[in-house]
């Protein structure tokens, strides 16, 4: 018999209610979703976070107190696994840039189909990295980031592995897969990170992503 689907916990993090409402209205109906707590603003979503330890946390960008990439900030420096997947009106180079920088996992507009939000929060769970195209389409209309041009310094071996961190791949399943050390693996990814001028693994993902090897 198939061993049951692991549920994922989710935190909502939205200053208008009726947002968080109809959120938690659609996601209670998903049998592997289920809404552990909200948030109004950036600094109670961290305290939340904290608490809770969400799986996944969906996340507003422009909020009062504390905004999304303030959290997000606040986040990594605690060291919360949570993956953030940001939900939100603005596509803007200004905005998405700045929160993908931060940690964000993902990087959806508010006007998503629903369907696709709950396949967005699966995928971002897995470790995936996630953009809709338009959101894409900003990101490379202003090349973010950098690595602009530097990808031919990078080896075969090299660009084999950041196509598998592109994937969600850790570096033991990167390991196991091309049949390396996890030290090796990890010396690769500084690597990697170094020649691209990329600060993490998220950054680099969303690199390759940008650049076709993640195909």
């Amino acid at each position: 018999m198939a061993e049951p689907t692991a549920v994922i916990r989710v935190l909502l993090v939205d200053d208008h209610q009726v947002v968080r409402r109809g959120l938690r209205t659609f996601l209670e109906v998903q049998d592997d979703i289920e809404v552990v707590g909200e948030a109004a603003d950036g600094a109670q979503g961290v305290e939340r976070a904290e608490e809770l330890r969400p799986d996944v946390i969906l996340m507003d960008v422009k909020m009062p107190n504390a905004d999304g990439v303030e959290a997000l900030r606040r986040l990594r420096e605690l060291g919360n696994p949570a993956r953030v997947l940001v939900v939100t009106s603005f596509a803007e180079q200004r905005t998405v840039i700045p929160a993908l920088r931060a940690g964000a996992a993902g990087y959806v507009h508010k006007d998503i189909d629903p369907g696709a939000l709950a396949g967005a929060i699966r995928s971002v769970h897995a470790g995936h990295v996630l953009l809709q195209p338009e959101i894409a389409g900003a990101l490379l209309a202003g090349e973010h980031g950098g690595g602009n041009g530097r990808g031919g310094s990078l080896t075969d071996r090299e660009r084999q592995v950041l196509a598998l961190i592109a994937r969600g791949r850790s570096n033991r399943e990167i390991a196991r897969g091309l049949v390396l050390s996890e030290k090796t693996v990890k010396t690769h990814v500084s690597n990697i990170l170094m020649k691209l001028d990329l600060a993490d693994r998220t950054q680099a993902a969303l690199w390759a992503v940008r650049h076709g090897l993640s195909d």
